[in-house]
Parts: C-alpha cells; structure tokens; sequence
C-alpha cells in the first residue's frame, strides 16, 4: 500500500502553468521598470530588522502570498546592477533567456557531477566551444574544463593542479603528504593590479600569502614582465618552488590588459604554470578583432578563468576555467585510482569521464544551460556587438570626463573608466576626501551609481560598463551626475 502524497507536494499542472505565468509576469515588469527606477535604495532599517527578527516559520503558506511578499519586501532593493545608470562593480544584468534558463535547469534539477544524462554533454559542449575559441585542446588527451562558481573557484581550481604539477616534479606528493613533505617555499606571482583570488587562493593551498609575490606594474598598469623574470630568478637561486603565474586579460580595477605573450615566454623560460584571469575582460579578447593579438597569446596559457556571469550576461553564477592538460587536472583531484580509472563510456549509465574528477565539487549545479542558451541565442556575432557596445558606451563617458574642466581622467581599459574630481584650486591633499563625499552623494541620490577605487595611489571613481542597455545619454547622466554632487560638496 502507497503512502499518500503530502498536501504541499500535490502540484497540478494548471496550478504549476499559473504559478509560472504570474513569476514570469514579475519577471518582466522588473526588467522593464528597471530605467525608470531608483539606481540603487538601501534597505530601510525597519525592513532590514524584519528580515534580522522574524523566526522560523512553523506553518506553510500558499505560494502566492509567498510571491506577494517578495514583491513587497525583497524586489524593491535589487543590487542595482539591471539598471542602465550601474556602472559600479563588474556585475552585468541577466538577459531574459538567461532568467528562464536558471528556472528549466531548476527543473530537471540534476546533479553534473557525472552520468549519461543530457546536462552533463551540454557542459562538455560549452567547455569545447570556449575551448575551441581560446585555441586550447579540448577533449582526451587534450584540455578539459568546467563550470564552476566564478572566478575565484576557477583561480582556486587552476592553482591546485599547478601546485600537483609544481611539487610532483620537485620529488613529493602534495596530496598525501601536503606542502609539509616539501621542506621549501612554494611561490606564487600575480600582478599589482591582480585579483585578490589569487592571495585567498594562495592561502587556501597553504601556500601563504606572504609567498605571493606582487609584480610592480607599468605606467598602463600592466605587470612588468622584466621584473617577474627578477623575482623567478632570485626565488629559484634561494631554492623556492614557482607554483605558478597569474596574469590578467583586464584587470577590474582599470581594464588593463598583462603583456601575456612576453609573460608566456618568462613562463616557458622556466617552466613554470601560466593561470590568466580573463574573468572579466575575457569575452573581449576571445571574440573582438581589436584583441586578436591578445587572443594568440592566451592561447599559450596553462588555464584561463573567465566568467559568463559578468561580459557574457548571464545570470549568476557562472563561472568558467580551461585547463590545457586534462592528465594534470585529473591527477590533482580524483579520488578514483589510477588503475581503476577508465575513459568512460559514452553510451553507458555512467557516460563520459566525470566533471568530479577535475573539480572539488561532487555536487554541481546545472550552471551550463544558461550558457549553452544564450550562445546560441546570441552567437558569437550577437554577442560581439554587444560588447562593443558597452565599449563604446565607455569611450562616451571617458570623452565626457576629458571635457568637464573639473573632472580628471585616471585610467582607461576595455570597459572601465576611472576618474575623480579635482576642481582648480582644491588643495591636492583634499582631494581623496572630496571625491569620497561625491561618490557616496551619487551613490545614494539614486540616479547613478559607481564604485571607488585607488589608481597610482589616489581615490578615485570608477565606472565600468558590462550592460548593453545603457547608452550614450545614459553616459552623460553620469557625468551630470558627478558633476551635481560635487557642486553640493565643495
């Protein structure tokens, strides 16, 4: 005899159809109203004490009261990033197919880990399509990749292998023995304008952040790759083990872009693993003619991390690492042995080589769909006009901050501009604190909305431009903007 279905488990397919129609409805009226909203509006305090308080719900309620208070008490503080006057962080507003995407891979609900089942060949083909343009190998005895939560886990994931690599060859085993059987110092190089990834990740490894070597950057704010050839060099001489090298393909403070193809030669010198962060810039590179010459220097990496999540639109979280030796990536993370490992049988239960084994994840997400979806929704030409888009949105705003006489261009790359106010005749050691007062009176006045930063050692604003909805007059609003607020704070 059959237990019957709990109440709150008997779903109709009338009631599921009706209670998608009326998401899908709040789905479209947040995206559409989102110009004419508030940029950004904090949440209010007796909202924020709410959700602080409230306790565990005991008895359930009908999902649409559910939706009704997310519609009152959670959509009205978004992060902001849909709205085409965000140009802080490099967050980018989903793309409506993505939305969908998250609810149908919400739906078949697998587990990527492995198996013979349809999410984990459309993971295999995303890999390969990204693979394909980053000129990498992809597939047995190639390059592999996979999705992961962003460019942190990718950083995380690419520096591991490099450290299984970089201690196997120095005589121990890291993964038995960890950095405790090595008896020397394991080194990791990362540029000034770096993500700091690369120091969590360095930390994590049991590398220590105090092994991380910073290389000083150029007046462009690029490594210097002369002076990383120093730092190899002298760490070698004192018996250290290089780990790896991360350059970056547009960095998120400035957009700029590393020298990778003089870095891949400091590299192959001497031997040492080359990681590029292109979790932002990297759809640039791979699909603009203007970075081709980048592009064939990428293609010299030992794993690039990119993010779809932040210049590809799609919605959180989707991340992305490449690594050229599929072997390595597979020695420093499967738990299977060597000798019971076998290529996996395609037309099988347990289907191609799992992702698990490339991974620390045993559970994954369906991340790829949304991917798989918009690329070919938006291909690969689809997609280069909108990035071009957002660059041209910035030369816009940067040609706006070069004619202001009270504004001061800092820095400029791929999306990002950086600038701050200096007023003549505004003592130079006032400056940093004028420029905070205006980025936080533009940041809450609703009607735009940037990031502070520091570029050569002074605070400054930062705008970066990842939304193909914002346009020229959107740019100018900005400037406006900044502009207003200083007037109130001088």
């Amino acid at each position: 005899m059959s237990a019957p279905l709990p109440p709150s488990w008997r779903w109709r397919e009338d009631e599921v159809r009706a209670l998608g129609e009326r998401v899908a409805a709040i789905v479209a009226a947040h995206l559409a109203g989102l110009p004419s909203d508030p940029v950004f509006r904090p949440v209010p305090p007796a909202a924020a004490s709410a959700f602080a308080t409230a306790p565990l719900p005991l008895d359930g309620a009908p999902a649409g009261d559910v939706l009704a208070r997310f519609v009152a008490d959670v959509l009205p503080y978004p992060f902001g990033n849909g709205h085409p006057r965000f140009h802080a962080w490099v967050n980018s507003p989903p793309h409506a197919l993505g939305v969908f995407a998250e609810a149908l891979a919400a739906a078949m609900n697998p587990s990527v880990a492995g198996g013979n089942h349809a999410a984990v060949h459309v993971e295999r083909q995303v890999v390969r399509w990204f693979a394909d343009l980053a000129g990498f190998p992809s597939g047995s005895p190639g390059g592999t990749g996979l999705l992961v939560s962003g460019g942190s886990m990718a950083t995380l994931t690419a520096f591991t292998v490099a450290r299984h690599r970089a201690t196997r060859a120095a005589g121990i085993d890291v993964r038995a023995d960890g950095l405790q059987g090595l008896g020397r110092r394991c080194t990791l190089y990362v540029g000034a304008e770096g993500h700091g990834s690369a120091h969590k990740a360095a930390e994590l490894l049991g590398i220590g952040s105090s092994n991380v070597r910073v290389i000083p950057s150029d007046a462009a704010h690029r490594m210097r790759p002369g002076l990383l050839r120093s730092a190899l060099d002298r760490d070698v001489a004192d018996g250290c083990v290089p780990l790896a090298v991360m350059a970056t393909a547009g960095t998120v403070n400035t957009g700029a872009i590393d020298p990778l193809d003089e870095i891949a030669d400091v590299c192959a010198a001497h031997g040492v693993w080359l990681h590029v962060d292109g979790s932002y810039g990297g759809p640039a590179v791979l699909l603009l003619d203007r970075y081709r010459r980048t592009r064939a220097a990428l293609a010299r990496a030992d794993s690039i991390a990119m993010d779809p999540h932040k210049w590809l639109y799609a919605p959180v979280d989707a991340g992305l690492v490449l690594l050229r030796d599929a072997t390595a990536a597979r020695d420093a993370f499967s738990l299977v042995p060597a000798y019971l490992r076998t290529d996996g049988d395609p037309s099988g239960v347990g289907g191609p080589v799992w992702f698990s084994e490339f991974g620390f994840d045993q559970t994954r997400p369906f991340r790829a769909l949304k991917v798989w979806m918009l690329l070919q929704h938006l291909g690969v030409t689809g997609y280069r006009d909108l990035i071009a888009h957002d660059i041209a949105v910035a030369d816009r705003l940067a040609a706006g901050i070069e004619a202001a006489a009270d504004l001061r261009l800092l820095a400029r790359g791929l999306s990002v501009v950086c600038f701050r106010a200096a007023p003549p005749g505004c003592p130079a050691d006032a400056l940093d604190e004028l420029n905070r007062r205006v980025l936080t009176d533009v940041q809450l006045g609703g009607r735009a909305f940037l990031a502070g930063t520091t570029v050569d050692g002074v605070f400054a604003l930062r705008a970066c431009v990842v939304n193909p909805g914002s346009g020229g007059a959107d740019a100018d609003a900005v400037v406006a903007e900044v502009l207003a607020a200083l007037s109130r704070q001088r």
